[in-house]
């Protein structure tokens, strides 16, 4: 029998990025080092919404999430001794994914590099932004307009760089069934190739679409979401074909980068997390008609908070491992001609081609954007409730919650704390440059790119040409948000009376029984201060209170501290509830409940959700929060009650 070809590895990534350029630089030169075959860059929230490190929004977000990159200079850093020619960097940037990309092709060039033979990725999708992650900066139509522009200088400039990642990871994060996750892509997908179209040579197209990847979430149930990737394959073949006519399989294959889930990552018992990252793993490694083309997975306690290299590296062994040492990729497909595959991935198919089919009667993704936000937030409230009833089980969390502490977690609390002096060391850098630079010069690229802009040009040229003359990150975007204006993307979450009563009757007294003390309608103000756009429990928090007979306030993401505490004014709040999930919560907190008593709203409880260390919740109870919630505390009735009761005016009885 001859032997077969060995499969080469997938590419190993690890997702990273803190503090500053040049902390992230000395992580990525170490994980090189260790095996990691490519780069993740992970950009902080004021890079990746368009803000230098020294606006009001960012306050509190500088290096928390990802690396901070204001100009040239931290780009520079960020990839010192890195040559790029010879590196494949993925990057996780969307809104300014024209700028990022500007700065990186800026370093190349100095780097000596021939930028034809870049290789990478910029995520560059924004329709899931609106959706799922909230980092957006334009409207919808303008932001689609500039992902083209990506793609169309990549195509004749960056050959080998992939200019779009269209990205399912967050969709499958808010909630989305397999089905939606499938469709949801898809749809965005056909809506940058529709826009593309016209800018491309006929002859020219079919290798455009061969450039277009994706970048997919695999969860827990590792059979549906293997049968999910087939399904991808299948589908986005038959799109290929049918839709736009590419006749050559190459052009219509599957490209797609995974990092496996961290939704279902637990604060309870973390280290179980360990295996349900290799589990997940296997769903996009074992069929090779559907294997990963990267592979980045999360650490086991990024549920805790930001994890240490020695947590990412244990993460990237176990890829290796897999790779290396086992037998995996000496063999062709493992599950082709199997009945069981083969029945769901055409039961995946048909529900996503119905689901593709609605979307296409809307208009196509960029008009569907509310439906398919309300969808999402549908489906992740059914994913709780599965959870709170018990009828999905979790280990550790409703099922077998009783166990040993973890030894993982050590005198460090088991994660890495961003230094808050990092944030006033970036202004300071910031600022340094800005005295540096050439202003005639500035001012006379961000002319050229304004004017680019309102005539409807192709942005990269001058983009780039910006980048050389030392614009900074916030000015860049400043300029799209004059020429295109600013969006505020739907909640998913509406304010009206819900009639919802499954398991919430007496909650629903109470609410009732407190509001007629009150003489209305519990006030209740959810807000998101500060950049963090992962509103799934903000979200779930608003539906369930709502669900529950409360009167909400829930105007999305970022907003500052000034304009919660205006709506907790104007609204007359009885409770107010915060979600924060970017490490930010101690500066930002602290502004608001100074704010509150400032605003002679002192006497109002204050509720805090996020990713919250148990000394950080003490100092945060410290100020006068009245309650703290992490990930552990997944029982919605049970926060709703709380807010029930601190709503109960003090001293008075209600029956």
């Amino acid at each position: 029998m001859p032997q077969m070809q060995k499969d080469r590895p997938w590419l190993i990534r690890t997702y990273a990025g803190h503090s500053t350029a040049s902390a992230s630089n000395a992580l990525y030169r170490a994980n090189l080092a260790k095996g990691q075959t490519g780069l993740s860059v992970a950009f902080d929230l004021p890079t990746q919404t368009g803000y230098d490190s020294d606006h009001v929004l960012a306050r509190g977000e500088v290096g928390k999430v990802g690396v901070p990159v204001c100009h040239l200079g931290d780009m520079r850093t960020l990839f010192n001794e890195i040559p790029l020619e010879q590196m494949n960097t993925s990057m996780t940037i969307n809104a300014t994914a024209p700028w990022l990309l500007a700065l990186y092709i800026a370093v190349a060039e100095e780097q000596g590099a021939d930028v034809s033979k870049l290789q990478g990725t910029v995520q560059n999708d924004l329709i899931k932004e609106y959706l799922s992650r909230g980092t957006y900066v334009c409207p919808p139509k303008p932001s689609l307009k500039m992902i083209a522009d990506v793609a169309e200088y990549c195509y004749t400039n960056v050959p080998k760089w992939n200019p779009m990642n269209v990205c399912s990871y967050h969709l499958q994060e808010a909630g989305a069934t397999p089905e939606q996750e499938l469709a949801f892509a898809l749809a965005t997908a056909q809506a940058v190739l529709d826009e593309l179209k016209p800018r491309i040579a006929p002859e020219d197209f079919p290798a455009m679409v061969g450039r277009i990847s994706f970048f997919v979430n695999a969860g827990i149930r590792f059979v549906t979401e293997m049968c999910k990737m087939r399904a991808f394959v299948d589908l986005w073949d038959e799109i290929c074909e049918k839709r736009y006519g590419v006749a050559d399989p190459k052009f219509r294959r599957f490209r797609y980068g995974v990092q496996v889930n961290s939704l279902g990552l637990t604060e309870q018992q973390p280290e179980n997390n360990v295996y349900r990252i290799l589990i997940e793993m296997l769903a996009v490694t074992l069929s090779k008609k559907a294997r990963a083309r990267a592979v980045q997975l999360p650490a086991w306690n990024e549920a805790l908070g930001l994890p240490r290299p020695w947590d990412q590296q244990w993460s990237m062994r176990m890829q290796q491992i897999l790779a290396y040492e086992t037998d995996l990729l000496e063999y062709g497909d493992l599950f082709d001609g199997n009945p069981a595959v083969d029945a769901k991935v055409e039961e995946l198919k048909e529900g996503a081609r119905a689901e593709l089919a609605n979307l296409e009667s809307m208009g196509g993704a960029v008009a569907s954007i509310e439906y398919m936000k309300g969808r999402l937030v549908d489906s992740n409230a059914e994913r709780l409730n599965r959870i709170e009833r018990n009828e999905t089980i979790v280990v550790g969390v409703n099922k077998w919650t009783e166990g040993e502490p973890s030894p993982l977690q050590t005198e460090d609390g088991g994660i890495m704390v961003v230094d808050p002096a990092v944030e006033q060391e970036q202004i300071s850098r910031l600022n340094a440059w800005r005295g540096e630079r050439d202003n005639d010069a500035v001012q006379s690229a961000l002319a050229a790119l304004r004017a680019a802009a309102k005539r409807g040009a192709n942005i990269m040229e001058p983009s780039i040409a910006a980048a050389k003359a030392g614009v900074t990150t916030g000015e860049w975007a400043e300029e799209m948000r004059k020429v295109h204006g600013t969006y505020r993307g739907p909640t998913g979450v509406s304010a009206s009376v819900s009639n919802k009563t499954e398991g919430l009757d007496d909650l629903r007294d109470a609410v009732n029984a407190v509001s007629d003390v009150l003489g209305r309608r519990i006030k209740f103000v959810v807000g998101k201060p500060g950049l963090d756009g992962h509103s799934n429990g903000a979200e779930q928090i608003a539906f369930r209170a709502r669900d529950c007979g409360m009167d909400i306030t829930y105007d999305g993401i970022r907003m500052t501290p000034a304009e919660l505490v205006d709506a907790a004014q104007k609204d007359d709040a009885h409770v107010v509830g915060l979600s924060i999930l970017s490490g930010s919560h101690l500066p930002l907190v602290e502004e608001m409940m100074q704010r509150m008593r400032d605003a002679g709203l002192g006497h109002v409880p204050v509720i805090v959700g996020g990713i919250i260390p148990d000394e950080d919740a003490q100092r945060l109870k410290s100020m006068g929060v009245a309650r703290v919630y992490t990930p552990k505390d997944f029982e919605l009735n049970s926060i709703m009650s709380d807010i029930v009761d601190l709503a109960k005016p003090p001293g008075i009885a209600v029956n």
